[in-house]
Protein backbone atom coordinates (compact mmCIF):
# COMPACT_ATOMS: atom_id res chain seq x y z
CA UNK A 1 0.00 0.00 0.00
CA UNK A 2 2.71 2.48 -0.84
CA UNK A 3 0.19 4.67 -3.58
CA UNK A 4 1.43 7.81 -3.11
CA UNK A 5 -1.43 10.61 -3.40
CA UNK A 6 -0.80 13.93 -5.26
CA UNK A 7 0.06 15.86 -1.65
CA UNK A 8 2.95 13.48 -1.25
CA UNK A 9 1.69 11.73 1.60
CA UNK A 10 1.95 7.66 0.97
CA UNK A 11 -1.48 5.50 2.08
CA UNK A 12 1.14 3.98 4.55
CA UNK A 13 1.91 7.06 5.99
CA UNK A 14 -1.65 9.08 6.24
CA UNK A 15 -2.60 5.16 7.53
CA UNK A 16 -0.49 5.42 10.30
CA UNK A 17 -0.94 9.43 11.13
CA UNK A 18 -4.53 8.53 11.45
CA UNK A 19 -3.64 6.88 14.85
CA UNK A 20 -1.83 9.85 16.05
CA UNK A 21 -5.28 11.19 17.69
CA UNK A 22 -8.63 11.50 16.46
CA UNK A 23 -8.45 14.56 14.68
CA UNK A 24 -5.94 13.56 11.70
CA UNK A 25 -8.48 10.40 11.29
CA UNK A 26 -11.51 12.28 10.80
CA UNK A 27 -9.60 14.69 8.30
CA UNK A 28 -8.46 11.88 6.14
CA UNK A 29 -11.84 10.56 6.30
CA UNK A 30 -13.29 13.86 5.06
CA UNK A 31 -10.74 14.99 2.84
CA UNK A 32 -10.02 14.11 -0.37
CA UNK A 33 -8.05 12.17 -1.83
CA UNK A 34 -7.79 9.97 1.47
CA UNK A 35 -11.03 9.51 1.50
CA UNK A 36 -11.01 7.86 -1.53
CA UNK A 37 -8.67 5.39 -0.60
CA UNK A 38 -10.33 2.01 1.41
CA UNK A 39 -6.67 1.61 3.28
CA UNK A 40 -6.80 4.92 4.95
CA UNK A 41 -10.26 4.93 5.46
CA UNK A 42 -9.81 1.38 7.21
CA UNK A 43 -7.42 2.96 9.77
CA UNK A 44 -8.91 5.99 10.32
CA UNK A 45 -11.92 4.23 11.38
CA UNK A 46 -10.34 1.71 13.40
CA UNK A 47 -8.37 4.89 15.09
CA UNK A 48 -11.80 6.37 15.69
CA UNK A 49 -13.28 3.30 17.51
CA UNK A 50 -9.85 3.12 19.41
CA UNK A 51 -10.17 6.20 20.97
CA UNK A 52 -13.73 5.61 21.74
CA UNK A 53 -13.25 2.42 23.47
CA UNK A 54 -10.29 3.91 25.27
CA UNK A 55 -12.55 6.73 26.39
CA UNK A 56 -15.24 4.62 27.28
CA UNK A 57 -12.84 2.06 29.45
CA UNK A 58 -11.15 4.92 30.96
CA UNK A 59 -14.82 6.51 32.29
CA UNK A 60 -15.37 3.26 33.32
CA UNK A 61 -12.13 2.62 35.25
CA UNK A 62 -12.84 5.87 36.78
CA UNK A 63 -15.95 4.26 38.75
CA UNK A 64 -14.07 1.69 39.75
CA UNK A 65 -11.61 4.44 41.64
CA UNK A 66 -14.22 4.46 44.53
CA UNK A 67 -13.42 0.85 45.08
CA UNK A 68 -9.75 1.65 45.46
CA UNK A 69 -10.01 2.35 48.98
CA UNK A 70 -11.25 -1.26 49.83
CA UNK A 71 -8.71 -2.97 47.36
CA UNK A 72 -6.03 -0.74 48.18
CA UNK A 73 -4.49 2.35 46.25
CA UNK A 74 -1.38 0.90 45.14
CA UNK A 75 -3.13 -2.32 43.94
CA UNK A 76 -5.67 0.25 41.97
CA UNK A 77 -2.95 2.52 40.48
CA UNK A 78 -0.67 -0.66 39.56
CA UNK A 79 -3.84 -1.96 37.84
CA UNK A 80 -4.15 1.35 35.93
CA UNK A 81 -0.79 1.66 34.54
CA UNK A 82 -0.61 -2.11 33.63
CA UNK A 83 -4.24 -1.29 31.56
CA UNK A 84 -2.60 2.43 29.78
CA UNK A 85 0.49 0.47 28.77
CA UNK A 86 -1.85 -2.19 27.11
CA UNK A 87 -3.24 0.24 25.48
CA UNK A 88 -0.37 2.16 24.53
CA UNK A 89 1.03 -0.96 22.98
CA UNK A 90 -1.95 -1.62 21.39
CA UNK A 91 -1.29 1.84 20.06
CA UNK A 92 1.93 0.97 18.34
CA UNK A 93 1.00 -2.00 17.15
CA UNK A 94 -1.41 -0.17 15.23
CA UNK A 95 1.14 2.34 13.82
CA UNK A 96 3.49 0.60 12.98
CA UNK A 97 1.49 -1.84 11.11
CA UNK A 98 -0.80 0.54 9.12
CA UNK A 99 3.08 2.19 8.01
CA UNK A 100 4.52 -1.12 7.19
CA UNK A 101 1.19 -1.45 5.05
CA UNK A 102 -0.42 -4.34 6.28
CA UNK A 103 -4.06 -4.32 7.14
CA UNK A 104 -4.36 -5.39 10.84
CA UNK A 105 -7.55 -5.35 12.39
CA UNK A 106 -8.14 -5.07 16.48
CA UNK A 107 -10.86 -7.70 17.56
CA UNK A 108 -14.14 -6.02 17.40
CA UNK A 109 -12.65 -2.40 16.47
CA UNK A 110 -11.39 -3.95 13.24
CA UNK A 111 -14.54 -5.27 11.89
CA UNK A 112 -16.97 -2.22 12.72
CA UNK A 113 -13.84 -0.39 10.99
CA UNK A 114 -13.83 -2.65 7.74
CA UNK A 115 -17.41 -1.94 7.71
CA UNK A 116 -17.15 1.26 7.72
CA UNK A 117 -14.67 1.34 5.18
CA UNK A 118 -16.42 -0.48 2.86
CA UNK A 119 -13.61 -3.27 2.40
Amino acid sequence: MTESNPVGLTDNAAGALAYVTIVPAIVFLVMPPYNTSSYVRFHAWQSIFLNIAAIIFYIALSFFAVFSVMFGMFFFLMLTRLIWLAWFLIWVLCVVKAVNGERFKLPVIGDLAAKQAGS
